[in-house]
């Protein structure tokens, strides 16, 4: 989806690769009532500043919340939008609005469906999904036991050079 895609630029035509690299709460690295989702965009760092109001917002009119994969998700349609129709490609930060933010993260969950079927975060490599690294997290909702998904070591499931 919008963790890791491609597309032209819209004035150059430049194909520009965009990886999701990291979330921040914002308030304690800039002081901002922020979150900050990082982007690698042709591997120079773009970030796309989400105001914190917007889950609260989110959570008083849906009655849902936004979870840190929708976040970046969001934030990865925001980014691809704004590439789309021209954004001042100079610029390292771009500031969604509290209505931007919900808007891209209901057009996020409309188009997976639900949730639960968002795209596993972070982005280790094609090869390899987090789960199988780390295993679950709670907030993933999936009823296989523990031991059936983590490794008896991390380092069990990289996957080594020849």
């Amino acid at each position: 989806m919008y963790e890791d895609f491609t597309i032209a630029d819209h004035w150059t035509g430049e194909e520009l690769h965009c990886v999701w690299k990291g979330t921040i709460v914002a308030i304690a690295t800039r002081h901002a009532d922020a979150t900050d989702i990082r982007f690698a965009v042709n591997h120079k760092p773009v970030w796309i500043a989400m105001p914190n109001m917007a889950w609260v917002e989110m959570k008083r009119t849906t009655g849902h919340v936004i979870t840190d994969y929708l976040a970046a998700q969001a934030a990865g349609r925001y980014l691809k939008s704004i590439i789309g129709s021209g954004y001042d490609n100079g610029r390292e930060m771009y500031t969604m609005t509290v209505e931007e933010v919900l808007e891209h993260a209901q057009a996020v969950v409309k188009e997976v469906g639900h949730t639960s079927e968002l795209p596993s975060l972070p982005v280790i490599n094609d090869n390899v999904q987090p789960e199988t690294l780390m295993g679950r997290l709670p907030a993933d909702n999936v009823k296989i036991p523990v031991s059936a998904t983590t490794p008896k070591h991390p380092s069990d499931n990289i996957p080594t050079a020849n």
